[in-house]
């Protein structure tokens, strides 16, 4: 017998496709419903990355919808249903839950996002994207509050986050102006630096950004990928369960990277 108590997953896929803009995206993997399940849904859980051990959260806590950041079918990965992939589907289908993941429309939500969430939490005022012609812009740049020194920034973020971030130094100047992007943006300290930013904050570090930073005069704060996206997926799930008056909870599965 069908359970249909609950919201009608087609509300909440509609609902979160129009409030995150996902069809104006050009992205590296579909965003929206990518897994479907039952058809109505009490409890939402949210993660950032759609691996095993949240699907088994998800099962253990009897989610109708897991909602992340990062879900599955990329761009360039093999087509094949085998190994982890076929493990992970299988949980999700024989659990009838609903999987729901949106990348690039996450990350740019003015209010939702992960860059958003991440500069309420170390307090940076946004004054645009760091693409400032393009309205899907995914990173941003800011002000702090007044200047501040790289080690007391960098005491901040991981006050924050609750990691320590590697820093690369540009310099002995403080920070005031400062450009973010979330995730694995590290080449887009380029931008940053272009922009007249004071420091670049990431995710990740790739070699060639060390010398970058170094030569160009530009801090660079790589405060983890998990790390910096954990925020606009907790946002967007209370929001959406707010909205329709189910549960939510956020699982957060440990990762260094």
């Amino acid at each position: 017998m069908t359970d249909n108590s609950g919201v009608e997953i087609g509300r909440i896929v509609s609902y979160c496709d129009q409030l995150l803009q996902a069809g104006r995206f050009k992205d590296y993997c579909p965003n929206g419903l990518q897994v479907e399940g039952r058809t109505h849904v009490q409890r939402i859980l949210t993660g950032v990355t759609a691996c095993q051990a949240l699907l088994d959260e998800a099962v253990a806590w009897q989610a109708d919808l897991l909602l992340v950041h990062h879900g599955y079918f990329w761009k360039g990965e093999a087509a094949a249903v085998t190994g982890i992939k076929q493990r992970r589907l299988k949980t999700l289908l024989c659990a009838d839950i609903n999987l729901l993941a949106y990348h690039l429309p996450l990350d740019a939500h003015p209010e939702y996002g992960n860059n958003a969430r991440l500069a309420k939490l170390l307090g940076i005022e946004v004054q645009g994207g760091l693409e400032p012609e393009n309205p899907l812009s995914v990173g941003n740049i800011g002000v702090l509050p007044q200047p501040i020194t790289l080690d007391l920034f960098s005491e901040r973020v991981a006050g924050a986050l609750g990691r320590e971030p590697q820093v690369i130094s540009g310099g002995d100047h403080p920070i005031r102006h400062i450009a973010w992007c979330t995730g694995a943006a590290d080449r887009m300290i380029e931008q940053a630096k272009a922009l007249g930013a004071d420091a670049f904050l990431s995710g990740e570090i790739s070699e060639p950004v060390v010398h970058f930073a170094r030569e160009a005069g530009i801090h660079y704060i790589a405060a983890g990928h998990h790390a910096t996206e954990r925020y606009g997926i907790q946002a967007l799930g209370a929001h959406v369960a707010r909205h329709f008056g189910i549960q939510h909870r956020f699982a957060d599965i440990d990762n260094p990277v």
